[in-house]
């Protein structure tokens, strides 16, 4: 995954010294305890690392500010093991500056009825500590994760390691660089959007670059480097020759080949983590990049169509969050083309041109060169398969003008009910949830593009909570989506974010 880091999250414990110093060595071990079999539970996804019991304003300051100025530091975990006076968390809570969460839990699982006593009872009263911080954070207006359980239950990890995938996706955010080659989309509205904004609000750099600074690059690549690299393509995939000459074939491939050498060297070179192009601004291009695209999102870069830089921004940041995970089923930027009205099969086809990433598929992948009505060049190669089944979310980000709005549905995808053989895109397909009918209405009532960023591993918990943690606002279409209801959410949420 290209551009991931080697990150961490802090584990601290809120106490004081009223209950003396045997009290506070038993928090320290308990709180070390709970770290050392979070780490051996095989569910996080990233190391936790034990941080001494924070007992005054001027401990928790430093150690905040401490995780502020680690690059490592993704997040911090904060536990009251016993009653921690709020106040003494208000300064280094308002000089924290990363992801946060709030553990609700206590070392103990059961109640010790045959021998708890006061001291017990002093020492073990997160539930009273707990309702003291989580107060003053409220007071305060900070977004935080609430985790309640304890902390040796499988679900309780399952959502510490959740959260800290969102975590990283609010870390990364700031880090997203997107290089937009040439411009937007003629007369397009929905690709548009504020990126001076988007840059206070998320920490995303989106740059302009006249198409053919990128082509320099291409021209530069060796023939040497695309031969080795059309020599990969060709033993991983199938090539669907179709009765093209072979030839004459693989010199179109040989095109996409200097494509992805040259536009990943300039993205690395410029520090870019995600890119648009346009097909209507292709310059000194023989091909629009097809294959070259899919290629560099399975890389970890995002990307978007038609110049739709917030897509390309939140595909990167899917990617982000899903690095290293296990048995991932993949992240790709997407666009709805067609519906499928039958009843009792209805669904929506997912494609582009030719931008679909690999990582969403498990079947053959197969190389085609066909030629495009659009772009004005030769015909460009691709990467044509169809999508994996299973559950998954698109997400649309969009400007509304005075603020963005993050709209996430559920989806089911499934295998189309017969092939399409004449159709030379990679493919999904997919019902949205609760039912195409319902799930398209609301999200045309929402405003949400006719682009995604579509995963298989993130859920709508994450998104929320990435949205909640930015501060912007974010509408659910699920299961429990009615019309009537989510038309009555939209009009509470543009008061609560005007």
């Amino acid at each position: 995954m290209t551009g991931s880091k080697n990150y961490k999250f802090w584990f601290t414990t809120g106490s004081q010294d009223l209950y003396g110093d045997t009290c506070l060595e038993n928090v320290a071990k308990h709180s070390k305890i709970i770290v050392e079999h979070l780490n051996k539970s095989g569910i996080l996804p990233f190391e936790v690392i034990w941080k001494p019991t924070l007992i005054t304003n001027e401990l928790i300051r430093k150690t905040f500010n401490e995780a502020n100025a680690d690059e490592e530091c993704a997040g911090v975990i904060t536990w009251m093991h016993t009653f921690s006076p709020a106040k003494s968390w208000i300064l280094g809570l308002q000089e924290y500056r990363k992801p946060l969460m709030h553990l609700h839990t206590q070392f103990n699982e059961e109640i010790p009825y045959d021998s708890i006593d006061m001291d017990f009872m002093n020492e073990n009263q997160s539930a009273h500590g707990d309702r003291e911080y989580g107060h003053i954070v409220t007071r305060m207006g900070i977004e935080r994760k609430v985790i309640v359980g304890h902390w040796n239950n499988k679900n309780v990890q399952e959502r510490i390691a959740s959260w800290m995938r969102t975590a990283i996706g609010l870390m990364e955010s700031s880090h997203i660089r997107v290089c937009r080659v040439a411009d937007n989309m003629r007369n397009v509205a929905v690709t548009e959007g504020d990126k001076v904004e988007a840059q206070i609000k998320f920490g995303w750099e989106v740059d302009a670059y006249p198409v053919n600074e990128i082509v320099d690059y291409v021209k530069d690549v060796s023939t040497a480097d695309i031969n080795t690299l059309v020599e990969e393509y060709y033993s991983k995939y199938d090539i669907l020759l179709e009765g093209r000459n072979p030839e004459e074939f693989k010199k179109h491939v040989a095109a996409q080949a200097g494509i992805e050498i040259g536009f990943e060297r300039f993205l690395r070179e410029k520090n870019y983590q995600a890119i648009v192009t346009h097909f209507g601004d292709l310059g000194g291009l023989q091909q629009l990049p097809g294959l070259a695209i899919q290629r560099l999102m399975e890389k970890g870069y995002g990307f978007g169509g038609e110049g739709d830089w917030k897509t390309a921004a939140m595909v990167r940041l899917m990617k982000i969050m899903t690095a290293d995970m296990k048995d991932k089923k993949g992240t790709s930027f997407m666009e709805d083309y067609t519906y499928n009205l039958v009843p009792g099969k209805e669904g929506i086809l997912q494609a582009h041109m030719l931008e679909v990433c690999p990582s969403i598929t498990d079947s053959k992948i197969g190389i085609k060169v066909v030629g495009l009505t659009m772009g004005d060049r030769e015909d460009p190669a691709r990467l044509v398969f169809t999508s994996k089944s299973g559950s998954g979310i698109a997400t649309s980000l969009i400007d509304m003008g005075n603020r963005f709005r993050l709209i996430v549905n559920e989806v089911e995808c499934k295998q189309v009910e017969k092939p399409m053989p004449k159709l030379p895109v990679a493919t999904a397909f997919w019902t949205p949830q609760p039912n195409l009918n319902t799930g398209a209405e609301a999200w045309i009532l929402a405003g949400g593009a006719h682009h995604t960023a579509f995963s298989y591993d993130l859920t709508t918990e994450q998104m929320e909570d990435w949205a909640a943690a930015m501060g912007i606002e974010c509408v659910v279409i699920d299961k429990d989506t009615t019309i009537r209801g989510f038309k009555n959410e939209l009009r509470w949420n543009s008061i609560a974010f005007r």
